[in-house]
């Protein structure tokens, strides 16, 4: 007696369809990370003071659904990189850290939105290290995509 393999073929392209129409319904596509006219800022190479702040203008886009943000602020004074910017920055002598600010802080981004606009004012302490910092924005969607935006600031006395 001869089995017929027509309800195996059958469930399998059903299986396959099912999965075709699955991905075309992801995220496929990284969220952007965009400046705000005329107030963008922090900018490449920008210039701030123990005491003061950094006022953080951005917007974030997404085809289908943001997530959230983060900024990150760190000392370049090894002359690391991961910078984004197509101009470099003028470097300052290589240092050891004694007092390095560090800055780590995720934002949450409200549910369903596929743009926003952040204006945020970032307090720089006194008696940090002056020097060269990396000013980070990741942002991610709710997919998990990701974008990186990182900028070379300077915190001058």
């Amino acid at each position: 007696m001869k089995k017929s393999n027509y309800p195996a073929i059958v469930m399998l392209l059903c299986a396959l369809g099912a999965c075709n129409s699955l991905s075309t319904d992801k995220d496929m596509t990284p969220p952007e990370i965009l400046p705000v006219p005329e107030s963008t800022s922090p900018t490449n190479c920008a210039t701030f003071h123990p005491g003061g702040v950094i006022p953080f203008n951005y917007a974030f886009t997404d085809d289908v659904e943001l997530g959230s943000f983060n900024l990150e602020i760190h000392n370049n004074f090894d002359h690391h990189t991961h910078s984004t910017e197509a101009t470099e920055c003028d470097q300052e002598p290589k240092k050891e850290p004694v007092n390095a600010w560090k800055y780590n802080q995720d934002y949450p981004i409200p549910a369903g939105s596929t743009v926003y606009e952040s204006h945020l004012r970032i307090p720089i302490p006194e008696g940090i290290d002056t020097g060269e910092y990396h000013f980070m924005i990741r942002v991610t969607d709710a997919s998990g995509w990701q974008q990186l935006k990182s900028v070379t600031i300077f915190i001058q006395n």
